[in-house]
């Protein structure tokens, strides 16, 4: 019984043959076509470090699925496709850790999840100015708001206070901006 990978490899190789492009040929494709690659990575990382790493992961899955590739197609579209693929997945992961790297020489993890005091004076402060500015709102903005305020949808409000939906929008809407005004001076 052969080996996995050892089939995998065996495969790999008669798909190149059958293509028409040696190893040798892909691996010098690659190499003319990595510098086109270079400030792609650092566009999208922002940093040199992290786009030679996503250079060398992008060569190293090309490499390894160079089976994929259809000879005479695009290869720097396909080689950019790889890289951006890599960096979304990449940035997925580490959105999901909700860690922070410090980038201090010690690269010390922090944990993005400690949880600070909340100040509860200034917090029912806030809410004081935020209900002081509801109250002050004019009534032609206040009722629909405070209707979508307390999880109605539009359309419902519309109909409750028999006005067109695109009437109700508008208030809504304007009643937003007034607040928003009106709590930025405090």
């Amino acid at each position: 019984m052969n080996h996995p990978m050892l089939v995998l490899f065996n495969f790999t190789l008669q798909t190149i043959k059958q293509s028409g492009m040696s190893t040798q040929e892909f691996n010098q494709l690659l190499l003319q076509n990595s510098e086109y690659l270079r400030p792609f990575a650092v566009t999208l990382t922002k940093d040199q470090e992290t786009a030679k790493d996503l250079l060398q992961e992008t060569m190293f899955r090309a490499l390894s699925n160079q089976d994929k590739y259809s000879v005479g197609t695009n290869i720097k579209a396909w080689l950019y496709t790889i890289m951006r693929n890599i960096f979304i997945n990449n940035y997925r992961r580490k959105s999901k850790q909700n860690t922070i790297f410090d980038n201090s020489p010690n690269e010390f993890l922090l944990d993005h999840n400690q949880s600070a005091v909340p100040n509860g004076a200034e917090t029912s402060m806030r809410m004081k100015d935020i209900n002081k500015a509801i109250h002050e709102l004019p009534s032609i903005f206040k009722q629909p708001f405070m209707l979508y305020f307390e999880g109605y949808k539009y359309h419902e409000i519309a109909d409750m206070l028999t006005e067109p939906l695109g009437t109700i929008k508008s208030r809504i809407h304007f009643a937003r901006r007034l607040l928003k005004n009106q709590i930025s001076k405090f």
